[in-house]
């Protein structure tokens, strides 16, 4: 039985700065993403290997995790394309904590960054499998741009004007 005041299990989850003793979580993430949609885009995973150095110590730029009771259950970064431009990259939520919410938290958190950063406009992408990411998409009324293909795959892109979002 739920009782009307007891904390939903959402707002257990802490979205934290990465830090370095994440690596092996954040690691396993990724290659749990990468596993569950095998060959759905071209990708290698330097900044997975140096997110200290590619996310962390760059202007503009940041990683974040999804931490429930001391576990990394999902990750987000966001890098800089131009200066007015970022890319929200690695959005990752381990299968068993997906579809409640944990991508969602991790999105806004990622999102306000970029307000805060000024950018004034987000773009990312993903392979056509992705069902729960184009869901968090969806959510915050990303645009599809257009699908490329590159090395034989499709490849989604989505586009957030952050200076005249809609509505909602």
């Amino acid at each position: 039985m739920i009782t009307p005041n007891a904390p939903s299990f959402i707002d257990s989850v802490t979205i934290r700065p990465y830090e370095h003793t994440d690596q092996d979580a954040v690691c396993h993430l990724y290659e749990e993403g990468r596993l569950a949609a095998p060959g759905d885009q071209p990708d290698d995973r330097d900044d997975i290997n140096r997110i200290q150095t590619c996310y962390m110590e760059q202007a503009r730029t940041n990683f974040w995790v999804a931490d429930y009771e001391g576990k990394v259950i999902g990750m987000i970064g966001v890098i800089e394309i131009q200066p007015h431009l970022a890319k929200v990259r690695r959005l990752r939520v381990t299968p068993e904590f997906q579809r409640r919410g944990v991508g969602i938290k991790l999105m806004e958190t990622a999102l306000e960054f970029c307000r805060r950063q000024d950018y004034l406009k987000v773009v990312l992408d993903t392979g056509i499998r992705q069902d729960t990411a184009l869901e968090v998409f969806d959510r915050f009324a990303f645009q599809h741009d257009r699908t490329r293909r590159i090395d034989g795959k499709d490849v989604l892109e989505f586009y957030l004007d952050l200076y005249h979002e809609p509505e909602g």
